[in-house]
């Protein structure tokens, strides 16, 4: 254990094992440091925060502080950040509100310098956020989903897993798991993730159906209801197709619409060459250049 004597500790702190504590650090009242956590100069742990085994917390990120909701009265509520996730620096991520109780990060996630997780919000495992993304109150995003810098998400929106959103992309709607999102707002959907999908271990099988569910829901000219009507009826169930089904039928925002003509992400899923305006991320899914 390395804890600095320029750090301020509250009394009722619970400290594990090997936890590394920088210079100026705040650790609040409530909040747990599991073994192995590292925290870097000048870090803030707001109260009721739980920090993973292995998270790393670099210089000035924020995390667990009040909610920024004007109906918030000083309730206690909790942050979970989830084992081996690592927070940039400048990082802000409030804590829930009296609606959900928590906000909670998965194991493994990546957020990079500046981004903003608002309270309630809910990011699966191995998500990675880039620079400055900004998440409304709410927000969800599921499991391997990569999230291009300076993406804006508004409160409640929901991105789906293994979905790959680009930079600047402005999310007003849910962005359906699989798909490739791009364009300001509002964003919409240009292809499938095939590159993500298949680093992520999905079989080519799996990877065809998905692609057929694209051209259901985007390219048949049916409406996304109608599309969805005809993935029910036409399509082999598999766990993805289920887990697309699903997420479908229980958004609250709608869905994000298609591109208008062909897209360049608009190519052969099971094609391992990049279109020019694109590169593979090393996060496993496509990134504008």
């Amino acid at each position: 254990m390395s804890i600095h004597p320029k750090s301020v500790i509250d009394p009722g702190a619970v400290i594990g094992e090997g936890v590394s504590i920088g210079p100026g650090a705040v650790i609040g009242p409530g909040t747990k440091l599991n073994a192995g956590v590292e925290i870097g100069p000048n870090v803030i742990i707001g109260p009721n925060t739980t920090l993973g085994e292995g998270v790393r917390i670099y210089p000035g990120a924020i995390i667990g502080t009040d909610p920024q909701d004007m109906k918030y009265d000083g309730t206690d509520t909790y942050c979970e950040i989830g084992p081996g996730s690592v927070i940039r620096e400048f990082v802000t991520i409030n804590r829930g509100t009296t609606a959900t109780g928590s906000t909670i990060v998965g194991a493994g996630v990546y957020i990079m310098a500046y981004a903003h997780v608002a309270h309630d919000c809910r990011i699966g495992d191995r998500v990675v956020m880039a620079n400055s993304v900004a998440m409304g109150g709410h927000c969800e995003i599921g499991e391997g989903a990569t999230l291009g810098g300076l993406a804006a998400m508004h409160q409640f929106v929901r991105v789906g897993k293994l979905a790959m959103v680009s930079g600047t992309a402005g999310l007003r709607k849910d962005a359906p798991p699989f798909m490739v999102m791009s364009g300001y707002v509002p964003a919409t959907v240009h292809g499938v993730n095939a590159i993500g999908l298949k680093r992520n271990g999905i079989s080519q099988k799996s990877r065809a159906v998905i692609k057929e569910a694209y051209r259901l829901l985007y390219r048949s000219g049916l409406s996304i209801k109608g599309g969805l009507e005809r993935i029910e009826s036409d399509l082999e169930r598999t766990d993805e197709i289920e887990y697309l089904i699903e997420f479908l039928k229980t958004s609250k925002r709608g869905i994000s619409r298609g591109v208008r003509g062909k897209s360049e992400f608009d190519h052969d899923g099971d094609s391992d060459e990049i279109p020019d305006a694109i590169q593979q991320s090393e996060f496993g899914s496509w990134n504008l250049i």
